[in-house]
This record gives C-alpha cells, sequence and structure tokens, in this order.
C-alpha cells in the first residue's frame, strides 16, 4: 500500500517536474526542496519548500516528516541523506551510490574495480599534473566534482590545449574512437526485479556538449543491442542501486562497448518514454522504489527526441516561435519545462516524435529543429 506516503524530491527541475506528474498517477503526496523560488517545480506541489539542496541542516529539516526521499540530481548533501537512512527514511538511490556517481573519479574507480569496461583514465590534482601529460594527447579532462550538463568536460587534443586544463583534481581519459553514442535506462527495484528500456542512439551538440537529439531504437545490431542491455545491468546489479541508472556508452569502431558515465535518476537519454513507451521513465522510477512491479518498457513505436535549446543571442523571459507549425505534424510532442527565462544552450524543453520507418524521423527532426525556437522577448 502507498496510502497517505509522503514523499521528497532534492530539486525543482524539469526531471522533478515530469516525476511530479508521474506520481499524481499514483496519489503521492509530493514535496520539493530547491534554491530557486520560480524553478518548474515551485508551483506544482503544495508542499514546496524554496532552500539549499547541498546544506546538511536544510536536508535534514526537509526530510524529518517524510517517508521517502528521492533526487532528480546527484548535487545534493549526500551525508544528510545518509542520516536520515540511518534514522529510518527510505532514501532511494541510496546516499552512498549518489557520493560514488556524483565524483566522477569515484565512479571510475568503481568500474576499474568491478570488471565494468570502460576507457583507460589517469588521476590529476590541477593543471601543473595536466600540462605534465603531453604523452598522453589527446585525451577528455574530467572535473571530479561540480559538472553538468556538458559543463566539467573537455577534449584536449594538442600541447596549446593543454592551458585550458581545469586546475581542479578531476582526471584525464583517452579519447575513444567511437562509431556510437548509446544510453541505457536501467530500472532496479527495492524487490531485486530488473528491466530495461530499449537502447537510444544519441547525437550531441558540438558547442553546447549534450544532447541534441537521438533515435530509439538504436541503429545497432541484435547482438550490439543485447550486450549494451546486459552490460547496464551488470552496471546496476555492481551498484545495487534502488531506481533509476541511466547507463551512457561508447560503441568503439571495433564493436566494444565501453561505459562513459552513470546517472542515478532519470535521464535525458530517456525522455521520448513519456510519448513512445508502454511506460515511461518517470513511472518505472517511482514503481522500484516503491517496491511495485515494474512496468512494460517496450516501445509503441520507433522514436525520436529533440532537446529544444535556448536560442544563441538570447537572454531573458521566453518566447516561443514555431510551435503552431510542429503541431501540426502528426504524432510531434512538445513539452517545456516551465522555465520562465532563456539563455544559450539552456534546456527549455523536448519534442518526442513517433514514426513507423527511420526515414521518417530523421525529417521531423530536421523540421521540429529548423522551427521550433526559443528565443527571449525583445
Amino acid at each position: 500500500m502507498i496510502e497517505a506516503l509522503n514523499v521528497g524530491i532534492l530539486g525543482g527541475g524539469q526531471l522533478g517536474k515530469m516525476l511530479i506528474q508521474a506520481a499524481l498517477d499514483l496519489d503521492l503526496n509530493i514535496h520539493v526542496l530547491d534554491p530557486d523560488p520560480n524553478c518548474s517545480c515551485a508551483h506544482l506541489v503544495e508542499n514546496f519548500t524554496c532552500g539549499s539542496i547541498t546544506d546538511y541542516d536544510t536536508v535534514i529539516a526537509f526530510g524529518q516528516n517524510l517517508d521517502l526521499i528521492t533526487i532528480e540530481i546527484e548535487n545534493v548533501n549526500v551525508e544528510a541523506l545518509a542520516e536520515l537512512e540511518k534514522n529510518g527514511k527510505k532514501v532511494y538511490p541510496q546516499p552512498h551510490i549518489i557520493n560514488n556517481i556524483k565524483n566522477k573519479v569515484s565512479q571510475k574507480i568503481f568500474y576499474s574495480e568491478n570488471n565494468i569496461p570502460s576507457a583507460a583514465f589517469e588521476l590529476v590534482e590541477n593543471r601543473k599534473e595536466i600540462l605534465d601529460k603531453a604523452e598522453s594527447l589527446p585525451f577528455v579532462n574530467k572535473l571530479a566534482v561540480g559538472g553538468y550538463d556538458g559543463k566539467g568536460v573537455q577534449v584536449i587534443s594538442k600541447r596549446e590545449d593543454l592551458e585550458k586544463g581545469f586546475d581542479a583534481p578531476g582526471l584525464i581519459e583517452d579519447l575513444i574512437d567511437f562509431e556510437k553514442e548509446l544510453a541505457i535506462i536501467v530500472a532496479r527495484s527495492v524487490s531485486g526485479e530488473i528491466k530495461t528500456f530499449p537502447l537510444v542512439e544519441m547525437a550531441f551538440h558540438a558547442e553546447a556538449n549534450l544532447v541534441d537529439y537521438l533515435f530509439s531504437p538504436a541503429h545497432v545490431s541484435p547482438l550490439i543491442a543485447e550486450k549494451a542491455e546486459k552490460l547496464a545491468i551488470l552496471v546496476a546489479e555492481k551498484y545495487e542501486i534502488i531506481g533509476l541508472l541511466a547507463v551512457e556508452m561508447f560503441l568503439d569502431k571495433n564493436e566494444n562497448l565501453l561505459v562513459n558515465e552513470v546517472a542515478p535518476r532519470p535521464h535525458n537519454s530517456g525522455h521520448h518514454t513519456l510519448r513512445a513507451n508502454h511506460s515511461s521513465q518517470f513511472d518505472q522510477h517511482w514503481r522500484a522504489i516503491l517496491g511495485l512491479p515494474l512496468a512494460n518498457t517496450n516501445s509503441i513505436l520507433p522514436s525520436a527526441m529533440v532537446n529544444i535549446l535556448g536560442e544563441e543571442g538570447h537572454t531573458g523571459p521566453v518566447k516561443i516561435e514555431g510551435l503552431d507549425k510542429v503541431l501540426a505534424q502528426d504524432n510531434v510532442y512538445p513539452y517545456f519545462y516551465g522555465k520562465k527565462i532563456t539563455k544559450p544552450f539552456r534546456k527549455m524543453g523536448h519534442v518526442s516524435i513517433l514514426a513507423k520507418d527511420f526515414e521518417s524521423l530523421k525529417e521531423k527532426v530536421i523540421f521540429v529543429q529548423e522551427n521550433l525556437k526559443i528565443k527571449s522577448i525583445s
């Protein structure tokens, strides 16, 4: 039974908004903590608290009267969550898992210790150490903590770029000559039941370093899809996570799969499931952490998802252009995040697209990108 269950979400962004909408189907009593009084979730729930999700005392106070606590972002006070867990509160994903994954160094060490294939890496403490790594070029430099939505990750290709290295603890890892970037979302429930969503293929925005669009299912052989599913399940089982785990992978030129990064929450690579699958990643997250049977994750039709980013040169109150053109298309579903201020490359929404074949999906992806624009009111 989930009667009168008080559930808290740390973070009030777009993932929180979509979690709340799925929670309404289960009559969950949702509480949200976020530092922004105008965040996406602020006006969606009666129990909204404006406060820091990284402050120990604030998180402790927020969780005192809750039965269950979850997250929509990793940058939270893990020590407070661990204390709440110690005091009998259910916290999913578990605090020690959040703590490992929020730090890219400990995440990579976890892969190494558990024989999970990933790019070779070295730890670095500062820019000075990066300057001494010319023999390792080209490589990817990642901050240990604080990176999000493409920030905190950069490719360093030549000696002149070494000066751009992050002057903070992190790592450098081999730059993989990959064929495709793939992702798969795994749900693992309280009971240990596991289900995956179909593998997706992602295309990244070159400048913003975040997902531009994706296709589901990925255009790979059945053998590669099966190997990717097994690898994602392996990672979830090694972590023993309760909830969702988004597993991002590279498929290299030799058809090897390498885990890039994971996220212990709903993820951008699963937004299309709101329309394209029999259940969404948000439905599945609630089922997993509430100990309910996991749902059917099968696709209804092949699909695509396009991120709607704030236009370059536009900062300020939002103006949406081209919505009428997009809505005139069959099986094209815009979803906006409720953000009142746009900035260049800020995630403002996404569009889910369904079609019977890949070529039709591709045409509609291009149509959406050319016609739907988020600008500021001049």
